[in-house]
């Protein structure tokens, strides 16, 4: 057949996979979304009964149902691990993942094969989320149901803080991994190097939320293991205590499952027939549930009692030697050699019958590893101090990528304020705004050093987490300050005249730089014949150096930004994909981002001031050249070497400007460019001035 093609995926990117994909900036679209336009969550939540929904919760931990029988009569391990699992999935390369959304309830995560069976808490906790209706989301009924847990089986919690939004289809923009086969592991340089680790990604294998359980590529060595458990946890943003902390305060309560035959598994829920109504990996043994459920393939409880929050964890790590055994499934785990029978936990089903309780290989990392067995002596001499490290950890792996504090919704919002929520106090609000923006104007600064240094402390920001951005002027401080997509020396400079006119006024830093990139816009505008004002907020405050945790803001450090057309070095990645994860991650349309580039190219931006992309003769207005003179059929567009291009007069063939596949992109990328031709048309100040 003339044109034939035999692929069953007819879509643009199956036909032409090098065209440039922006699904990542049209997702989550409000045709989604089935509330009304009004409706506002985080003012919903607020209206929540607290204290019923918590006795609900306490009453759901025991009260067992038969299609899904808690072990040992208390859903707590289940509703634990699925809280872990929604917000383990957290990464600090790029903010992405965690339980913030409410994404678990999508594929692929909702079917990834570390995931199994936890469809069935979800559906456990469907009757109390009816209930409350949109008073609570999902992704924080997901978080909550894992605290009470814990608090049901004896923990005192941190706190907890609602406010997590509910998304309505699933994440296209998190990389998960390039593997093709669940539980490959492609991601290393070196399975022997676990920093080598493929970014952004921080678990091990694709489907896993941490490590194996059964070692490093399912072959147990603890010690190897412990390389990996350290990098995976580091990239979750854990401390090598916290680690400890969140394995022994996991380990402490439920258990695993592997009393079976995994092959007896039916597809997970993304691949279940229509019967089985959203659930999945159902199970064609003579029965499958209870004492004969299969999950990991691990097959016991790590305690005595895994419906209690004791000290038994380390204990029972400590107190005996372990070997390798297989479980009923063929996983290997790890089994204590002579163990007393009242060490040994009861059968899920029948409390008269005793267990082996097991280990996995991570444990036995904890108690092989020299700084975790450190960690874990200090915390097996005081049990108050590791209740107290874990309650915290927890709530920081539940609410890391809520952002910081003011985010935080509800009673048990704790009081204490920690490093990692990055801390800024409100700013003053009372100052004279004008007589700030008099002050910059008189101060004499170039347009494009304003614009740029407002758009480089705001650009930091990421939806992902809700870090970073204009708020505090960490721009200021270690590691932004010496960052070299900032440009140190060109920063320091502008960064030592805003210092003054902060002193002089009151206003923090933070203002004074949105209120001088504001000043450079408006001084544009008017030299492209356009009177505006652009719109400012005040309360920024100062963020200091004590309560900025540095280490953590490492990986917001930009190696490449589209917008001011740099790239750090070159990328397996391409710089438009580069500049769409940066868009996506600051919360921008494909047309925002379109008329922010056409603006910033014009108004003189680009890092180390230089010309490529400027196709303007009248740099420093905000005109529309950039756009004009893209579309311009009288050039001409000749590559000189790879991501360089000339602009050429079509008939002398003088060259009129530089170019980077950055630029070029909005004329030869077909969505692009029709937006590309409307801000060659009209709407451009505005449009920019909004964005």
């Amino acid at each position: 057949m003339h044109g034939g093609n035999t692929t069953t995926d007819l879509s643009v990117m199956a036909w032409w996979p090098k065209a440039l994909n922006l699904d990542i900036l049209h997702q989550h679209d409000s045709k989604t979304n089935p509330m009304d336009a009004g409706f506002d969550y985080r003012a919903e939540v607020k209206t929540l009964d607290v204290d019923a929904l918590k006795k609900d919760l306490h009453a759901l931990m025991t009260d067992s149902q038969d299609w899904w029988p808690a072990d040992l009569g208390h859903y707590g391990g289940l509703m634990i691990r699925m809280t872990w699992h929604a917000a383990g999935t957290y990464r600090t390369s790029d903010g992405r993942g965690g339980a913030g959304t409410g994404n678990q309830r999508f594929a692929p995560l909702n079917s990834w094969p570390d995931n199994v069976n936890l469809d069935k808490a979800r559906r456990l906790l469907w009757p109390i989320k009816k209930k409350y209706g949109n008073k609570i989301s999902w992704a924080d009924l997901i978080a909550y149901a894992g605290a009470i847990a814990y608090e049901s089986m004896g923990l005192k919690t941190f706190g907890f803080a609602f406010g997590r939004e509910d998304i309505w289809a699933p994440e296209q923009d998190v990389y998960w991994g390039s593997e093709t086969k669940w539980l490959d592991r492609d991601r290393y340089d070196s399975d022997d190097d676990a920093e080598s680790l493929e970014n952004p990604l921080a678990a091990v294998q694709m489907g896993l939320i941490y490590v194996n359980p059964e070692g490093v590529n399912g072959q147990p060595d603890p010690l190897k293991t412990a390389h990996d458990v350290s990098e995976t946890f580091a990239r979750m943003a854990m401390d090598d205590a916290e680690t400890v902390a969140l394995t022994a305060g996991g380990h402490t309560v439920g258990k695993a499952h592997g009393n079976g035959d995994a092959d007896l598994l039916e597809a997970a829920p993304e691949g279940a027939g229509i019967d089985e109504q959203g659930l999945g990996w159902n199970n064609t043994a003579p029965r499958g549930i209870g004492r004969d459920t299969m999950s990991s393939g691990i097959e016991g409880a790590w305690t005595t009692n895994p419906t209690r929050f004791d000290k038994g964890y380390l204990d029972l790590l400590f107190r005996y030697e372990w070997e390798l055994k297989k479980s009923p499934a063929g996983a290997w785990q790890w089994m204590p050699i002579d163990i007393a029978e009242e060490d040994m936990p009861a059968d899920v089903e029948d409390p008269s019958i005793k267990c082996m309780p097991i280990m996995t290989d991570a444990d036995m990392a904890i108690k092989m590893d020299p700084a975790y067995r450190e960690i874990s002596d200090r915390f097996r001499d005081d049990q108050a101090a590791f209740e107290d490290a874990f309650a915290r950890a927890w709530f920081k792996l539940t609410h890391r990528d809520m952002g910081p504090k003011v985010r935080f919704i509800g009673p048990d919002v704790p009081t204490e304020e920690q490093i990692w929520m990055d801390p800024v106090p409100a700013g003053a609000i009372g100052y004279d705004v004008d007589g700030v923006k008099a002050k910059i104007v008189d101060a004499g600064l170039d347009i494009g050093d304003m614009v740029a240094t407002a758009w480089d402390s705001a650009r930091t920001f990421r939806g992902s987490d809700m870090r970073g951005g204009a708020n505090g002027a960490r721009i200021r401080l270690a590691p932004q300050k010496d960052w070299e997509g900032n440009e140190p020396a060109r920063l320091g400079a502008v960064l030592s005249v805003f210092e003054s006119i902060a002193a002089e006024s009151g206003a923090s830093v933070a203002e004074v730089i949105v209120l001088a990139g504001n000043v450079g816009v408006e001084q544009a505008a008017r030299a492209a014949g356009f009177d505006v004002t652009v719109p400012f907020s005040p309360g920024r405050g100062h963020a200091t150096d004590a309560a900025t945790d540095a280490e953590s803001f490492a990986p917001l450090e930009p190696v490449h930004d589209g917008y001011r057309n740099w790239l750090k070095q070159d990328y397996a990645v391409s710089p438009e994909e580069l500049m769409l994860d940066l868009t996506q991650l600051m919360g921008l349309t494909a047309h925002e981002m379109t008329v922010l580039v056409g603006g910033m190219r014009v108004l003189g931006t680009n890092h180390g001031g230089t010309g490529h992309g400027v196709f303007t003769d009248r740099e420093g207005a905000l005109t529309t050249d950039f756009f004009v003179n893209l579309t311009d059929m009288n050039n001409v567009w000749k590559p000189t070497r790879k991501n360089f291009y000339e602009i050429r007069d079509r008939k002398t063939d003088t060259v009129k400007w530089t170019a980077r596949s950055v630029d070029l992109v909005f004329g030869s990328n077909s969505v692009l460019r029709a937006y590309a031709e409307v801000y060659a048309q009209e709407k451009f100040v505005s449009d920019f001035v909004a964005v």
